[in-house]
């Protein structure tokens, strides 16, 4: 079967979700998606890595580019920095020069153009032909092994190489190895260094042929060429499981997962691991445009976490925890879609406060990379215990959220000497000390859960800390310095790229990043009409002053950024302070103008799921905003029916006369009862039933 042929196939899938994803949206701009070969939360992202290492080129991947230095099996999506692009693999036909090589000139490497008129990407597989050899590349994966099919040309001098030198962003390869077993087989493992500073990847490559001779070239031997004799047409696979344990663990992950040599049996298993896990929303909708949009957005929240264990242990591990992002959404969400994994994705944080003393801040194959602010991982723990997750010990992870929330870290002890954080002592002082505000009130749910009274009223306390950052006379969060004075100059539009008191973002943006205690927000303006009418200003003006402004503050309207994360519950202020036809337009807003099915379809970075969580969750009619209440707080739903598969049955959500007009709710039902909370629990959501939004042109007040 011929791959494009094999596509149309999965088309055919009756009720197959897969045909609506577009792997490509995100590609363009700023999205910096993986675009590749891999199946839901899988170790192995396989798919093109391109010469540049620049910023738009953190996936490995941009729309821009048609360079290929090879096939990596390691990636990272929607990500802010580089790193991974381990284990690339590139067919060749002929001598070449062993390097990653230079775009103005072909011969300085092994690179090739690759045909993006004739590229292929669908969940589970990717194909492109290379221009500079002839040769066409598919890929698909399982969980721990990529696949590769090579169709060469007539050639007495073809030959697959594997590349450890080169790597995506900052990867610095420090040591490999690279052992021949047999005449099919070569084994062996990268070490490096980059966003995560000590990385090791092993891994077992099998050839469906034996190769002729395998040579090792370049820089210390970091190329193995595989060599060949090929007849027009002849296809050469190639198996590659990876582990980060042993190679002896790449050989078991192989065999227990990826034994045949049936190319387009894997890519159907693949396609099908996909379709049941997108499978498990059924949206109804007359626009093609809003089923590519949501589909391929689910489908971005499930590239991680990835799992970081072997096929024989005892657990399975995760990583790629970008939880300064993810704790916003996209934990949120997979709590409702994928509440089988969540005790896995939280015994593994558990596992790594065990090793370094403190929760995960962003953990990456085996590193704590510590990037971004706040303690991120304790609003996820602790929504798990207020969750009431089975699986999990809930003493060992309330120990875990409460003694990272008292280390001394990262500003921690000044925090506690000073009730918040000096900005003269520590940069991004606001944005650290908010954050952690943010996740003492997580802890504070969950010792409410626990019963633990103590620790509820010690942390409810601390919660309140960004309130010393208020500053009435001008109405935003302010720097204070440890002599408790206001830093001056002060601009609420200004900003400096990871080099002022907040972090990728201004005052107007910081000043509402207190989900947890509006109420406590509205008496520093000076009451409720005082706070919205606030709120209402943040609309209005989109300048950002400064040469050095944060890349990241991208998607505004007027100051409110939705390409970047610390924003993305401001919406949903409205709805909390009584006023949810509000929330309604802003929310129906930036669903339909900030979202498109194209490759610059992003307003700002994927940031590992959770530009696409919040896409999913807000177009299903809410969003939890506060860490760890278990409430998802309405909004406006996007589609006129829903089919959610949960633990209950089906939750199924109805939007009678919806449209591009009628985007207020008016009434809501649940189960034929009228419902008149501002928000769904967790507990119903997951109960099943009928939600029914009944939507008008005007809003209810």
């Amino acid at each position: 079967m011929n791959h494009l042929a094999e596509c149309e196939a999965w088309k055919a899938i009756p009720g197959g979700v897969t045909q609506y994803v577009d792997p490509k949206i995100g590609s363009g701009g700023h999205g910096h998606v993986f675009v590749g070969a891999n199946v839901p939360f899988s170790m192995v992202q396989l798919g093109p890595t391109s010469i540049p290492t620049d910023w738009d080129w953190c996936s490995g991947y941009h729309d821009s580019d048609n360079t290929v230095i090879g096939f990596s099996h390691t990636h990272l999506s929607g990500t802010g920095a580089g790193d991974l692009g381990d284990i690339t693999v590139m067919p060749v036909i002929g001598d070449v020069t062993y390097a990653r090589g230079k775009a103005s000139d072909q011969t300085s490497g092994l690179w090739s153009y690759a045909d993006r008129s004739k590229e292929i990407t669908h969940p589970g597989y990717y194909s492109v032909p290379l221009l500079r050899y002839n040769v066409l590349a598919e890929l698909t994966a399982t969980k721990r092994v990529g696949f590769h099919r090579y169709t060469f040309p007539d050639s007495q001098e073809a030959a697959i190489v594997i590349d450890l030198e080169n790597g995506i962003g900052s990867d610095q390869v420090r040591e490999v190895s690279m052992t021949v077993e047999g005449t099919d087989m070569v084994v062996g493992y990268r070490r490096s260094t980059g966003w995560a500073s000590d990385q090791y990847v092993y891994f077992a490559a099998q050839f469906s042929k034996p190769f002729t001779s395998f040579d090792l070239h370049g820089n210390s031997g970091r190329y193995g060429r595989a060599s060949f004799s090929t007849e027009k047409g002849e296809q050469i696979l190639l198996k590659i499981a990876l582990s980060p344990v042993s190679v002896e663990g790449a050989k078991k992950n192989l065999l227990a997962e990826l034994a045949e040599w049936d190319f387009d049996k894997t890519v159907a298993a693949a396609n099908l691991a996909w379709n049941e896990e997108l499978g498990k929303v059924r949206i109804h909708t007359a626009s093609k445009s809003y089923l590519r949009i949501f589909y391929t957005a689910l489908y971005h929240t499930m590239v991680a976490p990835s799992i970081y264990s072997d096929v024989n242990s005892s657990n399975t591990a995760y990583t790629t925890f970008s939880l300064w992002d993810t704790y916003r959404a996209a934990m949120p969400l997979m709590t409702i879609f994928h509440p089988d994994r969540m005790p896995d994705i939280i015994n593994s944080m558990l596992d790594i406060y065990d090793k370094q003393g403190r929760l995960p801040v962003w953990h990456l194959w085996g590193n704590e990379t510590d990037c971004m602010v706040g303690n991120p991982a304790i609003p996820v723990v602790a929504d798990a215990i207020v969750k009431g997750f089975k699986g999990i010990d809930m003493e060992r992870a309330f120990t875990a959220i409460k003694m990272t929330a008292n280390h001394d870290g990262r500003g921690g002890s000044l925090r506690k000497q000073y009730g918040y954080i000096p900005c003269d002592l520590f940069q991004e002082a606001i944005a650290y000390d908010m954050e952690y505000a943010i996740a003492d009130a997580a802890v504070a749910a969950a010792a409410n859960h626990l019963g633990k009274d103590d620790d509820y009223r010690l942390f409810t306390e601390r919660s309140h800390s960004y309130r010393n950052y208020f500053d009435e006379s001008t109405g935003f969060v302010r720097g204070k310095d440890s002599n408790g004075n206001w830093r001056t100059p002060f601009d609420p539009f200004a900003s400096q790229h990871r080099a002022d008191d907040y972090c990728e973002g201004n005052a107007w943006q910081y000043t509402w990043l207190v989900p947890h205690d509006i109420s406590g927000l509205s008496e520093c303006f000076g009451g409720r009409d005082k706070c919205i009418e606030k709120l209402d200003s943040l609309f209005v003006l989109s300048e950002i002053v400064g040469a050095g402004g944060s890349p990241d503050i991208s998607g505004l309207i007027g100051q409110y950024a939705h390409g970047n994360e610390p924003g993305h519950h401001i919406l949903y202020l409205y709805s909390m302070l009584g006023q949810p036809w509000k929330t309604a337009a802003r929310v129906r807003e930036v669903l339909t103008s900030l979202y498109h099915a194209a490759p610059d379809g992003l307003c700002g970075n994927e940031d590992v799921g959770q530009m696409s969580a919040w896409y999913v969750l807000s177009a299903l009619g809410f969003y939890q905003v506060e860490p760890a209440s278990a409430r998802y707080w309405f909004g406006t739903p996007l589609f006129d029916r829903v089919e959610i598969t949960v633990p209950g049955g089906k939750l199924v959500l109805i939007a009678k006369n919806n449209s591009i007009l009628n985007k207020y709710i008016r009434k809501i039902t649940l189960n034929g009862c009228e419902y008149t909370k501002p928000y769904i629990l967790y507990t119903d959501i997951m109960a099943g039933g009928e939600l029914v939004f009944e939507m008008g042109a005007t809003p209810k007040q």
